[in-house]
Formats: C-alpha cells, structure tokens, sequence
C-alpha cells in the first residue's frame, strides 16, 4: 500500500485497502468473505484476484500468476505490481537466505509477472524495472565477491 500511495500516487481506497489485505487469506485463517464483510466488495475482489490457491504446488501457483496476470482488473494489476516491487526491493535491502541462483530466478520469474501487466501505471512499472536493476547489480556484485574469495583461488 505504501509504494501504491507514496510512489504511485495511487489513491483509490479500495485498492489500497485490498493491499495492505493482500495476503490475508494465503496467510490466516481468514476468508475472502470476512473480507467482503470487513470491508467491502470492491477491496474483497480485488483481494480474492490476488490470491494463491495454496492447495496448488508452488510451482503451479508460480505459472498461474504469470498466466493469470493479463486478465487481472486494473486495481489486482496495482496490487500485484506493487507486491512484485516489494519483493524485488528486499532481494537487495534485504535479500533472503536464499542461494544467489533461486534470487535471480525470482527476479526472472517476477519479470514474467510484471510484464504481463505492462501499460497498467507507468511509474510504478518504471519504479520496479529500477529496483529489479538494483537488485540484479547486488546479486552480479555479490558472486563477483564470491568468485574472487580465496577459498575459490583453489
């Protein structure tokens, strides 16, 4: 909701509400219909177009959201696009502990995803090619550290 509101100028209240909801029912007991009562019809689509089937591998929720991302309504684009530059920002500020390889894979995978909403609001479309630049030069500096480290001299 934050880079919808502060960098995107987005101001619709529905979808930044459904933001900050976004991952509610992947991640809680709570139902898209609490939601919908909570508040209201509009945030509650825009969350249920968001998310996962977490009865499907990851694998298979991974493909889905690059296939499903074309069709999504203008405010699920905001919110996904938002969530995809969220998650791109902390493979440099923050980056899991994940293998260098698994990151840039991320990075592949959510450029697949973004893509498939390109033309949706260009700034925040120009914010994430940005910071997927970000992260991609402190993922190439980091295995360019790890190639020079002595242990790799042999």
């Amino acid at each position: 909701a934050a880079i919808l509101a502060d960098e995107g100028g987005v101001t619709d209240i529905n979808v930044l509400v459904a933001a900050i909801l976004h991952d509610t029912v992947e991640d809680t007991e709570t139902t898209n219909e609490e939601i919908r009562e909570s508040f209201g019809d509009v945030a509650a689509a825009y969350v249920a177009e968001v998310t996962d089937d977490r009865s499907l591998s990851k694998e298979e929720r991974k493909a889905l959201q690059v296939e499903h991302a074309p069709h999504l309504s203008r405010g699920a684009m905001l919110i996904k696009l938002a969530d995809k530059t969220s998650n791109v920002r902390d493979m440099y500020a923050s980056p899991p502990q994940w293998t260098l390889n698994r990151r840039n894979e991320y990075l592949d995978w959510s450029v697949r995803v973004v893509n498939g909403m390109r033309g949706v609001h260009m700034e925040l479309e120009a914010l994430f090619d940005h910071i997927l630049g970000k992260a991609r030069a402190a993922i190439l500096e980091e295995e360019n550290r790890e190639a020079l480290a002595p242990e790799s001299l042999g």
